[in-house]
């Protein structure tokens, strides 16, 4: 089996995904010891220990930053190639989303946003499966590891689903204790 990184990344890239791997895994781990970010459904406005944030706070304070700094991905790195593009409008648009998310629910309809969106998304994985594919030689079956660190969110994302399942326990008698958080019938 042969590895191959398709780009090497530079120091800053390394340095920046290496505090992202480590913050998202601290923050997952966390989770499932009961110390939660003070948002959504763990928010708990009777708390004297630590500062509390209503559900859309902060959601909004949560997700403008990287927001702003998807939109100022636009202008910072104007250079690029169209998979560069889709990946900072993807980010961008995400994190738009995630902060009307925080907002009043708006008198404007959002289906027709709603389809593009998925089509966005559908289209964003048929482009990745299809790099994916790029990355094998010419009927080799060898694999190749592609550039990007994802581990960290799956981390965070691996405990904070944890402890959801915790909460749903906590607060409905009738939720189905063999429903699992990540991994049917294991996890």
């Amino acid at each position: 089996m042969v590895l191959e990184i398709v780009f090497p990344p530079s120091l800053v890239h390394t340095a920046a995904s290496v505090v992202v791997l480590i913050s998202m895994a601290i923050l997952g781990i966390l989770e499932t010891r009961g110390t939660h970010l003070k948002y959504s459904k763990f928010f708990d406005a009777s708390s004297t220990i630590s500062p509390n944030v209503p559900s859309r706070i902060g959601m909004i304070l949560g997700y403008t930053p990287p927001f702003l700094v998807g939109l100022a991905s636009f202008r910072l790195f104007q250079y690029g190639d169209f998979r560069f593009l889709l990946l900072k409008s993807a980010i961008t648009i995400h994190f738009f989303k995630r902060i009307l998310e925080g907002l009043p629910e708006p008198s404007i309809d959002f289906k027709c946003c709603g389809v593009v969106l998925f089509l966005m998304g559908i289209g964003g994985n048929f482009y990745h499966h299809y790099l994916l594919s790029k990355l094998r030689t010419k009927g080799g079956k060898d694999y190749k590891i592609p550039k990007g660190v994802t581990l960290g969110i799956v981390l965070y994302v691996m405990g904070r689903s944890y402890v959801t399942r915790r909460w749903y326990i906590s607060k409905f008698d009738d939720f189905p204790k063999e429903v699992k958080a990540l991994i049917p019938y294991v996890f």
